[in-house]
C-alpha cells in the first residue's frame, strides 16, 4: 500500500486523485470513472466537514488487494467522528432530488464502489472503499 498525507483542503483534490490513479494504473474507462467519482466525492467531504470550522489533515492509503483483486483506498483523518455508512440512503425519488440540499454523496460511493466500510479508531475515522479490477 502506499501513502499520501495532505491538508485537507480542496485545493489538494487534484494531488490526490494523481496520487490514486498512479498507483492505480492502466483500468477500464467505466472503472476509473467510478473510481474518480469516489475519491472526489470522498475527499470533498472530509476537506468541507471534517476539521470544520478547523484545519487538519487528509490521509490516503491505497494499492491492490488479491483473492479477488481489488484496488482499496483507505482515507483516514482525524476530524470529528462520522460514520457516512451509517445514514440511510438517500430519497432519489424525483420529489426528494427536487428539493434536497446535499447528502447523495455517499449513497453515489456505496453504488460506484464494491465495498465501503467506515470505522472510528484511535482517534481516526476512516473510509475503506473497493473496487474489483
Amino acid at each position: 500500500m502506499k501513502n499520501l498525507s495532505v491538508p485537507a483542503k480542496l485545493e489538494y483534490l487534484d494531488e490526490v486523485t494523481d496520487f490514486v490513479f498512479g498507483v492505480l494504473g492502466d483500468c477500464e474507462m467505466k472503472t476509473e470513472l467510478q473510481i474518480r467519482l469516489a475519491v472526489e466525492e470522498v475527499f470533498v467531504n472530509i476537506s468541507s466537514y471534517a476539521y470544520t470550522p478547523g484545519e487538519g489533515e487528509a490521509e490516503i492509503e491505497c494499492g491492490y488487494l488479491t483473492d479477488p483483486r481489488r484496488f482499496c483506498i483507505r482515507f483516514r483523518d482525524s476530524g470529528k467522528p462520522f460514520d457516512p455508512t451509517a445514514k440511510e440512503d438517500a430519497d432519489t425519488s424525483e420529489d426528494a432530488l427536487l428539493s434536497r440540499v446535499g447528502g447523495l454523496g455517499i449513497l453515489l460511493v456505496k453504488k460506484n464502489m464494491d465495498s465501503v466500510r467506515y470505522a472510528y479508531e484511535n482517534g481516526k475515522n476512516t473510509l475503506s472503499i473497493e473496487k474489483r479490477i
